[in-house]
């Protein structure tokens, strides 16, 4: 067998690594921002009906369009953001990676280049890469918002080609405000996505940039059936766009990407809005217990409108994560010095969570506490 440096790989891919959390065992699971909760029984009952009417014709190719699933999804955003969105504007794939995927094979690629404002979503920069699109990382403040005079100068310096803004902002969980996501709008002549994954669980009052569409047929927002809906395992990923964006991704897409199963059961979702989003308040009712009873333990956090929590200042991350561990809870270690991210789970997962977080705190007064970060 050979060692990867023996194949002829790109060069822009020599010496990365594949994007993935730890899978370790743990009896509480707290580091992939899943909803914890399993599928209303209504729900799975009309998912099996439709998966096994979808299976009788499965000798035949799917929609190539997915015209009935992005009728469903562009009534579920209409419904949800009060902004009339039309089954053209509308496009679905494999998980939001694809969709991404798909906006950086169409506006990206050799001799472009994408922006993103990290700490942000690490497929960015892996995405682009994969697409050989180049990466420019923008910047944030010390508490990691954009500052909207800082990015639209680097974007007019730039001229990137496709921009992203993360909103909920993924790992530090504030959502950007329409202001900013306008601006760099304006400030740039390619293609901005603004990755809403999150966007379910924003705080009340808090926006989509879905409200920006109109008059803007260079911005994009996409969106996930893996969290609020419950369906990290089915991957499935939409976006809402002009038209036209969606004409474009046709160019790109692969024929017949989206299976016939992948399609119903996701048709079967939208039916069941309000039990789904009525998981989406028990998580953001635990992620707001988090958040209140950190400072009990000398921590702080980035304020969420995600299902996860950024905490720290930590003293030392690395201890800290592995202590948690040893006591059965897998958090995320997202890479920056004095700060972990926990997804905020069921009651039973958060007890444990801070359960253990005030062991540590009383046994390793050296492993959390006030940092330098």
């Amino acid at each position: 067998m050979v060692s990867l440096d023996q194949l002829p790989l790109r060069p822009e891919l020599r010496g990365r690594t594949p994007y993935g959390a730890p899978q370790v065992p743990a009896t509480y699971r707290l580091n992939t921002n899943e909803n914890p909760h399993p599928l209303p029984v209504e729900l799975l009952a009309d998912l099996g009906a439709a998966l096994g009417h979808a299976a009788l014709e499965l000798n035949r190719y799917p929609d190539r369009d997915a015209v009935a699933l992005r009728a469903d999804l562009a009534h579920y955003l209409s419904r949800t953001s009060g902004e009339a969105v039309e089954p053209a504007q509308v496009w679905a794939a494999n998980g939001s990676n694809e969709i991404l995927q798909q906006v950086l094979q169409a506006f990206g690629g050799a001799g472009r280049r994408a922006l993103g404002f990290t700490p942000s979503y690490s497929m960015h920069p892996i995405i682009s890469a994969g697409t050989g699109t180049g990466w420019v990382d923008g910047h944030r403040r010390a508490d990691f918002t954009i500052d909207v005079d800082a990015a639209v100068a680097q974007v007019r310096e730039l001229r990137p080609d496709v921009v992203f803004v993360t909103s909920p902002n993924n790992p530090t969980g504030t959502a950007v405000a329409l202001e900013t996501i306008t601006a760099i709008h304006d400030a740039t002549e390619g293609v901005v996505v603004v990755d809403e994954a999150y966007a379910e669980f924003a705080r009340a009052g808090t926006p989509s940039a879905l409200t920006l569409l109109p008059g803007r047929p260079r911005l994009i927002v996409s969106r996930t059936m893996s969290k609020a809906f419950g369906m990290a395992g089915l991957r499935l990923g939409y976006l809402a766009a002009d038209a036209a964006v969606v004409d474009a991704l046709q160019l790109v897409r692969l024929p017949y990407h989206l299976g016939s199963l992948t399609q119903a059961a996701a048709r079967a979702a939208p039916a069941h809005t309000d039990a789904l989003l009525a998981t989406v308040d028990a998580v953001k009712a635990e992620r707001d217990r988090i958040v209140e009873a950190l400072p009990q333990l000398g921590l702080t956090s980035v304020p969420s409108d995600a299902n996860f929590v950024l905490f720290g200042h930590v003293a030392d991350a690395g201890k800290a994560w592995q202590a948690l561990l040893d006591r059965g809870v897998l958090v995320r270690d997202v890479g920056l010095p004095g700060w972990l991210r926990v997804t905020a789970g069921t009651a039973e997962e958060t007890d444990a969570f801070l359960t253990a977080l005030s062991e540590i705190a009383a046994d390793h007064r050296t492993t959390l506490g006030e940092s330098d970060a």
